[in-house]
């Protein structure tokens, strides 16, 4: 069932929403040579736990970690472990937390020290192409124009989207209708309403769309072995613009560095 959230619900989404993305941006500048995934997922535990919150993810059908960390050629789902980062990788990481019974869902991609330019070029098309999708969240417009707009920009860039993972809605639980494909496969397409709070999340390879799952049952890697970006934000459809709920960054939360 799809319905609008009221106020009430919106003020705590918000609150989540900033939260989540303190958190990511926290453990993102982080994120550098020599350290582990465990040691990332770690730091993350301490970070949504100095703000009140939980983790979305630690058990959500069984995950065993409190983020996702994807590395390289690993689309979503990454699982923490001893894996040491190396310059050049990417790390795309994802956060969920769950604060006041509400949930903020982001997600970014960032290279470990630096990567060459086709590598940045996938980051920077696939965060362009989520603010393209972003744009299209309107009252009045249709779940596919989003995904129009996400798949244009990135088949224009000589990219490729993931289809068997898709974006959508998200408040009292992590996944809700609708979904959010990122490519138009000619479904019915809800119209979007004033109050839908949805996670829009386009995972983005330099290859072919083409995706498996590693024998843990959790992380997803690009059948090509070629790298993979994501970037992900929680929105809210207004009568007006959309607004981002995971942009607010909250300054009360002290941060250490991973050593």
């Amino acid at each position: 069932m799809i319905r609008s959230k009221n106020e009430k619900e919106i003020a705590s989404m918000r609150e989540a929403g900033a939260l989540a993305n303190a958190v990511l941006l926290d453990v993102a500048k982080s994120i550098a040579p020599g350290v582990t995934t465990r040691e990332i997922d770690v730091y993350a535990s301490e970070c949504i736990q100095g703000y009140g919150a939980k983790s979305a993810f630690l058990g959500y059908r069984g995950y065993p970690c409190h983020t996702c960390i994807s590395v390289n050629e690993e689309v979503v789902h990454g699982i923490c472990g001893e894996r040491g980062i190396q310059f050049g990788d990417i790390i795309s990481l994802d956060v969920g937390v769950i604060y006041q019974g509400f949930i903020g869902d982001n997600a970014l991609t960032v290279a470990a020290g630096g990567c060459d330019l086709s590598t940045q070029n996938l980051m920077d098309v696939t965060e362009h192409a989520l603010h393209e999708g972003i744009s299209k969240a309107v009252k009045g417009n249709r779940v596919v124009d989003i995904s129009r707009a996400i798949q244009n920009h990135v088949e224009s860039n000589g990219f490729t989207v993931v289809r068997e993972f898709v974006g959508h809605g998200v408040g009292r639980k992590m996944h809700e209708e609708p979904q959010i494909p990122n490519f138009v496969d000619g479904s019915p397409s809800p119209k979007l309403k004033s109050g839908m709070t949805i996670a829009i999340e386009p995972m983005v390879n330099m290859g072919g769309p083409e995706v498996r799952v590693l024998a843990d049952q959790w992380t997803v890697i690009t059948k090509d072995r070629k790298p993979s970006a994501h970037f992900e934000h929680t929105i809210l459809v207004t009568d007006g613009e959309p607004e981002i709920l995971t942009c607010a960054i909250r300054t009360d939360l002290k941060t250490k560095a991973l050593s």
